[in-house]
C-alpha cells in the first residue's frame, strides 16, 4: 500500500462525512439526487471487507517469501484493515443505538 492510497482513502472518508455534515434545504433536495443510504452502507461493507481481504493475502504472500511483498507494506495493510474495520463497527453500534432510540419513542 503506497502513501497514495492512503490520502485517497483519506480523502474518501472526509468527502463522506462531510456529505453526512451538510443538511441541504427542502427547495434544494428536490433538485439533487439523495445518496442511497442502504447502497452506501453496502459499499462500505465491501470496501471494508476488500481491505482485509487484500490484507490477508499480501500476509500470506510475504508469509510464503514472496519477494515482491515488503514487510512494511504488509504491516500497513494490515493496520488499514484493523482501522477500517473498527470504524465500521462503531458505525454499527451507532445504528443499532439510534434504532433502539426510534424504538422506545412514544408516538
Amino acid at each position: 500500500m503506497s502513501n497514495l492510497e492512503i490520502n485517497q482513502l483519506l480523502h474518501q472518508m472526509r468527502n463522506m462525512a462531510s456529505m453526512a455534515e451538510t443538511k441541504t434545504p427542502m427547495a434544494e433536495a428536490t433538485d439533487v439526487a439523495k445518496p442511497d443510504f442502504a447502497q452506501l452502507l453496502k459499499d462500505s461493507v465491501n470496501k471494508v471487507n476488500e481491505t482485509q481481504q487484500t490484507s490477508a493475502s499480501m500476509a500470506t504472500a510475504f508469509e510464503l517469501g514472496d519477494p515482491n511483498v515488503n514487510l512494511s507494506e504488509v504491516m500497513v495493510a494490515i493496520q488499514k484493515a484493523n482501522v477500517s474495520f473498527q470504524a465500521m463497527t462503531q458505525v454499527r453500534n451507532n445504528l443499532v443505538s439510534a434504532y433502539k432510540e426510534v424504538m422506545n419513542m412514544q408516538v
